[in-house]
């Protein structure tokens, strides 16, 4: 009897145990989506063969692209040994098809030279998208950084010039040009640039682990390289410079250089509007 006691105690240690290191995950489970993982803080976590940094607290975040495949696995290790397999399985999205004419013709078949601009632009950028700071600003809610009327979504199959080219990985949003541009979380500012060759004014805040945002076609910066910003702190104005037919802001979001969709990370537009023409 005594034994039996034993073994239903240990029993009950043991499934506490594994209680205790259970993984959690809220989010966006489809393609273009983020995900806020919590476990237990001394666990080690592998996504895709990438080693997630987790937060003291036991937080971590990945993120999924636009063509991102629909079933997956995330690995956590914990310090016992335990080892658990959390499967990921996505919703498929469908995307829309978008034809943009009228732009200039370099900037849809650049030369040479600027070909070799647009390379050294691209490693700064690279270089924005790859920082994995211990910061977890990601975890507070979003807002829109700019509000109004939606001229190009997240995943559409771009037409340019008549001509098919990358899908567009962002969300753009047409308001007049010198419109402020606000933080949509807390962050610090990791890349400064007034004038690339596609994306003109360019600004990028990282907000922890991997996740940061991109302002593109900005007319004017209000911030430096290493400013911490706080959410709803103005940080640029709209503008309509580099590759674009007018004014406009580009807001992207990163995880690393996997591009997920902003728009699921704040209320619907509509809905933002709605609310703010009762104001």
């Amino acid at each position: 009897m005594i034994g039996l006691a034993k073994s239903v105690f240990f029993l009950f240690l043991f499934c506490s145990s594994l209680v205790s290191q259970a993984v959690e995950l809220r989010g966006d489970l489809t393609q273009g989506g983020m995900v806020i993982g919590h476990t237990s803080p001394d666990a080690r976590v592998v996504y895709q063969n990438r080693e997630l940094k987790v937060s003291p607290d036991g937080y971590f975040v990945l993120g999924f692209g636009r063509d991102a495949p629909l079933k997956s696995e995330l690995n956590i290790r914990f310090a016992n040994g335990f080892q658990e397999i959390e499967p990921i399985n996505l919703k498929p999205r469908k995307y829309d098809e978008q034809r943009i004419d009228g732009l200039p013709k370099n900037t849809v078949e650049p030369n040479a030279e600027e070909l070799k601009r647009i390379q050294v632009e691209q490693q700064l950028i690279n270089a924005a998208r790859a920082r994995n700071d211990a910061r977890t600003d990601f975890l507070s809610d979003f807002i829109w950084p700019v509000t109004g009327r939606l001229s190009g979504i997240f995943g559409s199959r771009r037409i340019l010039n008549g001509q098919p080219k990358r899908p567009h990985v962002g969300v753009d949003i047409a308001v007049p040009e010198g419109t402020p541009v606000v933080a949509p979380a807390d962050g610090v500012v990791t890349l400064v640039h007034s004038d690339m060759f596609y994306t003109g004014g360019t600004l990028f805040i990282q907000h922890g682990h991997g996740i940061s945002t991109m302002y593109i076609h900005l007319s004017k910066i209000l911030v430096r390289e290493g400013q911490e910003v706080k959410q709803g702190e103005p940080i640029a104005e709209v503008g309509m410079t580099g590759r674009a037919t007018g004014p406009h802001l580009h807001w992207g979001l990163n995880w690393f250089d996997t591009k997920m969709d902003p728009a699921l990370l704040v209320p619907p537009m509509s809905e933002v509007l709605k609310n703010k023409g009762k104001e």
